[in-house]
């Protein structure tokens, strides 16, 4: 059965990048539906290391890329403050690094508009006691951490309150066309195996790293070439405050706390396919390795899970230099109607999740010529839904918080503090989500244990209080204990394989989970 929908904007992709392109559109006016092929932030963005670049990172080699992100910086904390951790960072030269790039760092921070401040070894030290005792120089900057679920989930639920549709599980099949104009998408409804043709006024393609297969559906070109990065996270955090190595960016030089966990990241390797991005065991022991010249005995941490992301790099430079690195991290609107004589579709391709909304910006500004009409845009003063400009996130605060009034609230997740009530109301919400969309939202699963003394208790009350019926109980539960052990089969040393084979037991050997009835 094939149902039809209508609307203004179709935005295809639910990464930040779409979900910024949903929000900042509904703020202006426009009847909009966003739909992605899965959940939302299962692509690049919700498979990153969770920094907020303060720009750093960037100021040498790429001081374009450094400004804007420098700009949005301020602005996310001011609109999108509940999901960042403003931990703050700092860039340390080590034994390994050279000392003139120290200063090439310093001297182009302000021309690329990075507040930084040279600090003391000594004062590094004494912000973060864990740092390698031989650090020569040290540089505070604003780097933070963002969660990128939060993120994205308050931008489609504003979008929603303001009138637009969000379908996850709706992968695109075909581009409508009546001759030289996109006039929409064909979706396919995964749950129910309908199709759905969705009308559209112009059609965004804003799908990531996978923008390029987009495009190609409706005979365009979008020549985004994805990079693999790999992060491991680590069972606690080492460092309270971003640390990077002050040299030309490589990899596994920077550790970014993240809620309980810190994260190291990352590699940079150009793939033909982005959904091939396996980490391989040469990557983590390399990283590993690499931990150790920051954060002395970094290798010897308990790794909990590593995994892999696309980034949708534009090659404008990539075949010159021959270094996805080299590659600037700014972005590219393409008005198919002006490159390629197809109206109705514009494209997104580039940038990072800290610009987001100046991506967005940007497509919907596009959008505006593309549709000849004028609508200004808002997302710099407008903050998302939960968002003051005040209310960072703070680890110390979630704990306070579960720690009131809680007593015949049982805990569903001891790692990540989930309670009862917590995966009801998000149940609630989510009402056709599966235990690793549940996962995104609440982070049930994501501590030490990785699912092994929460995934079956999930399943259970929610097939108690009638979220699923048994087969669907059964079906989730045996997905997401395969999800987990996928990311933990490159760190399975030490305390993790521990972890691993009692997770082993309690699902093979007592809940005989490949045989439960579905």
């Amino acid at each position: 059965m094939t149902e039809a929908l209508e609307c203004q904007l179709l935005v295809i992709g639910g990464g930040s990048t779409g979900a910024g392109v949903a929000w900042d559109a509904a703020l202006r006016g426009f009847q909009v539906i966003l739909a992605d092929r899965g959940d939302l932030a299962t692509g690049t963005a919700g498979r990153f290391h969770g920094l907020l670049h303060s720009g750093g990172r960037y100021v040498v080699r790429d001081p374009a890329g450094a400004r804007e992100c420098a700009r949005e910086n301020v602005i996310l904390r001011r609109v999108a403050s509940a999901a960042i951790e403003d931990t703050g960072g700092l860039f340390v030269t080590t034994p390994l690094d050279d000392l003139d790039y120290a200063d090439r760092f310093l001297a182009a921070c302000p021309a690329a508009e990075v507040p930084v401040e040279e600090i003391s070894p000594a004062e590094a030290l004494r912000r973060e006691p864990r740092l390698t005792p031989a650090v020569r120089r040290a540089f505070a900057v604003r780097d933070g951490s963002i969660d990128s679920w939060k993120l994205i989930w308050s931008c489609a639920r504003g979008a929603e309150q303001l009138g637009a549709r969000i379908l996850p599980y709706h992968p695109v099949t075909a581009i409508l066309r009546d001759g030289d104009r996109v006039t929409g998408a064909r979706l396919h409804d995964l749950r129910s195996g309908d199709e759905l043709d969705v009308r559209a006024e112009c059609v965004i393609n804003a799908a990531g790293a996978w923008s390029g297969r987009v495009a190609q559906m409706a005979g365009c070109e979008v020549a985004v070439r994805p990079g693999k990065g790999v992060m491991v996270a680590i069972n606690h955090r080492l460092a309270n405050c971003v640390v990077n190595r002050c040299h030309m960016t490589g990899d596994g030089d920077i550790v970014v706390p993240s809620h309980s966990v810190s994260v190291i990241g990352t590699t940079d390797t150009p793939v033909e396919d982005p959904d091939d991005i396996e980490a391989t065991a040469e990557e983590v022991a390399s990283m590993m390795a690499a931990g150790d010249v920051l954060l002395p005995g970094f290798s010897r941490s308990r790794a909990l899970r590593v995994w892999s992301g696309a980034r949708p790099l534009l090659p404008k430079t990539a075949a010159a230099v021959g270094d996805d690195r080299e590659v600037s991290r700014s972005h590219a609107v393409i008005r198919h109607a002006q490159r390629d004589a197809l109206g109705g579709l514009i494209s997104i391709a580039g940038g990072k999740l800290t610009t987001f909304r100046l991506m967005a910006k940007d497509t919907v500004d596009a959008a505006c010529a593309e549709l000849g009409v004028e609508k200004s845009c808002t997302t710099a003063e407008t903050p998302l839904p939960g968002s003051t400009g005040s209310n960072y996130y703070r680890l110390p605060d979630h704990q306070a918080d579960f720690e009131k009034g809680r007593a015949d609230n049982p805990m569903i997740c001891e790692c990540e503090l989930v309670s009862q009530a917590d995966l009801l109301e998000a149940a609630r919400v989510h009402p056709k989500g599966q235990i690793d969309d549940l996962r995104r939202v609440l982070r049930v699963g994501m501590g030490p244990c990785q699912g092994g003394f929460c995934a079956f208790r999930i399943a259970g009350l929610l097939h108690g209080h009638g979220a699923y019926d048994r087969t669907e109980a059964n079906a989730t539960l045996r997905a997401f204990v395969q999800e987990r052990w996928k990311g933990q089969r490159r760190v399975l040393w030490g305390q993790q394989l521990r972890q691993a084979r009692l997770d082993t037991w309690i699902f093979q050997g007592v809940l005989d989970i490949e045989h439960l009835p579905t």
